[in-house]
């Protein structure tokens, strides 16, 4: 299949030829298409990524599995020299215009820069945990991104933050502690993500902030966590839709920060739910989360759907885990088995009537929708 910029291409070939267009303007749509065009992946450097990957994990092992055979300076030098040719490496052949296979070896280097750590810290028996590793793989692996100018790095060290924040979280550390400190990490991530011009890494901070919110209300009071991030996601989705222009000159999420803080909110009025559930079958409470919960996603469609898929198919997936958080608390005690499945089946079928009617609203043009 052709890409989408060879595609507007021959649009903008064909409309100049039918007239539509000036010499002038389709001159300058092709500039704006080459300028913004983003560069894909073929196969064949997908392979050779995946190639370069493995070869990097066959040395560690290597090295892990002859360690006691290998001199101590030999151990040493071999790290170092994976980590030193892997980004010198890279960079050369990024400037050889082979961006796919350069940024593959620098993600190697980043790994073998983790390994290292281990080895050496085992090596000399240095004093330290995994966590204090970790951190400092992320700070090496960050420290890359920012010199390089490079997305996958920025990417890496997002992931690495994230397995900090796991294990930290749920106390796989000794004397653990909450980490707070992933706040501080997220933010020096995001600042280094314009740098680095990596919109996959704002994103995957964004995710990363609601699972560490989604920590925060399991380890400490629950509402008083779940609620602020209710209000906050809520008071996010306005601003992404009734400023989107200048928030997301700001932020440059791609214009889908309103499917961000959708996702926000429904977790956090999941949890508010979960929260309220074993209180009592008919808890005022959570009756009110749920109406919330289904009055937020109706309006997300109606103020954002046209514009996003995505925010459209998490309300979707939303209002269906509605229904069956609904039917858990409080319709089990007043249906039986074969009740409950023909109340679904209606619930269901009417909402498949609403998710089509929706569906071609969004694809009908402005005018015709109103008709």
């Amino acid at each position: 299949m052709a890409s989408y910029t060879t595609k507007v291409r021959v649009d903008i070939a064909r409309w100049r030829e039918a007239g539509l267009i000036d010499a002038a303007t389709a001159e300058a749509l092709a500039r704006d298409v080459t300028a913004n065009e983003r560069a894909s992946l073929s196969f064949g450097s997908i392979l050779a990524m995946m190639a370069a990957l493995l070869f990097g994990a066959a040395i560690l092992i290597f090295v892990a599995a002859n360690w006691e055979a290998i001199p101590r300076l030999a151990r040493v030098a071999a790290l170092f020299a994976v980590i030193l040719g892997g980004y010198v490496g890279g960079a050369a052949l990024k400037t050889r215009d082979h961006a796919a296979i350069g940024e593959a070896l620098w993600i190697v280097a980043a790994a073998a820069f983790g390994g290292s750590i281990a080895l050496i810290g085992q090596m000399y028996h240095l004093s330290g945990d995994e966590a204090s590793a970790l951190l400092t793989w992320w700070a090496g692996t960050a420290l890359a991104g920012v010199t390089l100018r490079s997305s996958p790095l920025t990417v890496a060290a997002v992931g690495i933050a994230d397995g900090w924040l796991f294990f930290k979280g749920f106390g796989y550390y000794w004397h653990a502690g909450f980490p707070h400190f992933f706040v501080a990490m997220a933010i020096v991530l995001f600042a280094i993500s314009f740098w680095t011009r990596s919109l996959a890494a704002r994103h995957c901070i964004i995710l990363s902030l609601i699972f560490y919110l989604v920590l925060l209300a399991l380890d400490h009071n629950t509402l008083r966590v779940a609620i602020p991030v209710v209000a906050g996601s809520a008071a996010l989705f306005a601003a992404g839709v009734f400023a989107a222009g200048p928030v997301d000159r700001i932020l440059q999420l791609g214009g889908r920060l309103p499917l961000h803080a959708l996702l926000g909110f429904l977790t956090g009025l999941a949890i508010i739910q979960f929260e309220l559930a074993d209180e009592s079958t008919y808890n005022s409470g959570f009756a009110v989360a749920s109406i919330t919960a289904l009055a937020g996603i109706v309006a997300a469609i109606m103020l954002a759907g046209r514009e996003s898929r995505g925010l459209r198919w998490l309300a979707y997936a939303g209002f269906a885990f509605e229904l069956a958080i609904i039917y858990s608390v409080t319709l089990q005690s007043m249906l039986d088995t074969a009740g409950f499945f023909l109340a679904a089946a209606v619930l269901l079928g009417i909402l498949a009537l609403v998710i089509i009617r929706i569906e071609k609203r969004m694809r009908a043009p402005a005018g015709g929708a109103a008709a």
